[in-house]
């Protein structure tokens, strides 16, 4: 029997590399019909970047207002890199935009984020880029590892390119 795909999530770090992983998402997306869900997880931030905020920062609403504009440039580079992306596609893939069903930034922590988003937006598969090789990089990297470690579904992790 066949597992139909209907549904994929791409989970995005924002790099420069996602852009070729979301290539392949949205030719899976093309391929099978299946809507395609965009996701950004944001990190928290750790216990000293806390508690220095709070040291250099002591009113609640400075606080508030920087965590919400950390979170407004997310949202402004995750619309640019999408942005980026479809105007490199030939017209005739542009339609494949059309598929995308959610663009999304939640914060927490990565892998756990998207194995809960999988489960709720009931994907068929995971498609996530891998890190690019560094010297205190594995390949795969950490959400990855996790990912896959824990995923109930397929999932396709992107090798990294240079190009």
């Amino acid at each position: 029997m066949k597992q139909k795909i209907t549904q994929i999530l791409f989970a995005t770090a924002l790099t420069r590399h996602s852009s070729y992983a979301l290539t392949h998402a949205a030719s899976l997306a093309e391929a099978t019909g299946a809507k395609l869900h965009v996701l950004h997880v944001a990190e928290p931030l750790s216990d000293d970047a806390l508690i220095t905020m709070r040291m250099f920062m002591q009113d609640a609403g400075s606080r508030a207002e920087a965590l919400k504009a950390r979170h407004d440039h997310m949202k402004a580079v995750l619309t640019e890199r999408q942005k980026e992306f479809w105007a490199t596609l030939p017209e005739e893939d542009r339609g494949i935009q059309d598929q995308i069903e959610s663009i999304e930034i939640i914060d927490g922590h990565p892998a756990e984020v998207i194995l809960r988003r999988a489960r709720e937006l009931k994907c068929d598969l995971i498609v996530l880029g891998a890190h690019e090789h560094g010297f205190s990089q594995t390949f795969l990297g950490t959400v990855a590892k996790r990912v896959l470690r824990r995923a109930d579904i397929p999932t396709l992790v992107v090798p990294y390119r240079d190009d």
